[in-house]
């Protein structure tokens, strides 16, 4: 995984604060810390190619990246936010796929790159972190599914209520309410799935109807009862 925005990270990483490495024991803890390798790499680098071969799977110690897919035209389709703790690249481990998305990072991240054959020792070898990664994968279906239910049958309005909602559950709040992640309007208009003048255009009538309040890339959620309301949003 050659990435010249990439360096060797130093500082040291207890693996076992993380919860899908919980059920591990203490040989499989000694063997995954033996095996993997941390790097730092800055906003703007990229971590794997769709459709690229990924040899290992990555696990965010820090930072944000964004999973994306790219259509016929070249824009960009954010499938979803990785942030501390998450696992990426592993499906394509244990299907033996190519790569089904691209990685990028938003956010001046940390990784820890495991080896395939590590990944699947475990598989083997603990079935309480076998459960762990099933579930996991399960979850993802499920938010998959979910965003093709809402293509079809939101307005982009609906969406992009929904999606300022999926930002607060994912990455909170401050205390002033704002949101805890900087996107850009086409990174907005790119999750909400559409073009980046109608995304402008919404933000605009949110902060109009004083729902949202806007600096910069920075978006203050004032109303957020009316949010979930304008996105149809179960809570």
């Amino acid at each position: 995984m050659k990435n010249v925005q990439s360096v060797p990270y130093n500082e040291p990483i207890s693996i076992q604060e993380f919860e899908i490495f919980k059920g591990l024991t203490e040989s499989q803890i000694e063997s995954v810390s033996q095996s993997m390798v941390a790097t730092l790499h800055k906003r703007g680098g990229t971590i794997y190619h769709e459709g690229s071969r990924i040899n290992g799977t990555f696990l965010v110690v820090q930072g944000i990246l964004k999973i994306f897919k790219t259509g016929f035209d070249g824009k960009e389709q954010i499938i979803r936010f990785a942030k501390k703790g998450d696992l990426i690249g592993y499906r394509s481990v244990i299907s033996d796929e190519l790569a089904c998305s691209t990685s990028k990072v938003i956010q001046d991240v940390v990784l820890i790159y495991l080896p395939g054959e590590v990944l699947e020792n475990l598989l083997n070898d603990n079935a309480k972190f076998s459960m762990t990664l099933m579930k996991l994968t399960c979850k993802e279906l499920a938010e998959s599914n979910k965003f093709l239910t809402d293509i079809a049958q939101k307005t982009v309005r609906e969406r992009l209520a929904e999606v300022l909602l999926l930002l607060m559950d994912t990455f909170e709040l401050d205390d002033e309410n704002t949101l805890q992640i900087s996107l850009t309007r086409e990174e907005l208009a790119n999750m909400v799935g559409t073009a980046t003048e109608s995304v402008i255009r919404l933000l605009s009538e949110f902060k109009s109807d004083k729902l949202i309040e806007l600096n910069g890339r920075k978006i203050k959620l004032l109303n957020i009862p009316k949010l979930i309301k304008i996105g149809n949003v179960y809570v």
